[in-house]
């Protein structure tokens, strides 16, 4: 597990509390893409705008070839589809109706981890 992730999501993890280490665990991403680009965003938007292809603030490669280009925007894809899957459940459906399995809560922190380890090696392109 990479430790930026396991910093936010340690107390829970200890707990057993496995939906709400999701909804922290991906709050993780977020808030490491803000610190980064000292955007406002939250969400979708942040990730959208600050892993763009045509005025990004961070780049996971040099976006130099089609591949590259859609390495990026897979990369946009993953985060974004994180953030519909996981956090605005968690966000937004009471604990009670809507269940984390231990099972899917390891799967996500194993995409979470991935994340942090694009986001150690991302290029700061710009900054707001």
């Amino acid at each position: 597990m990479h430790p930026v992730l396991l910093n936010f999501i340690g107390e829970e993890l200890l707990q057993k509390n496995y939906f709400h280490a999701v909804l922290e665990a991906t709050k993780s991403i977020y808030k490491r893409i803000q610190k980064l680009t000292l955007l406002k965003l939250d969400g979708t938007r942040l990730i959208e705008v600050a892993l763009s292809t045509n005025n990004p603030y961070l780049i996971i490669n040099n976006l130099s070839s089609e591949s590259e280009i859609n390495e990026q925007k897979g990369f946009v894809k993953l985060l974004s589809g994180i953030t519909s899957m996981f956090r605005n459940p968690t966000a937004h459906e009471p604990k009670i109706e809507w269940t984390v399995s231990k099972e899917d809560a390891i799967d996500l922190f194993t995409i979470i981890s991935f994340a942090h380890r694009k986001l150690d090696q991302v290029q700061v392109v710009q900054q707001a």
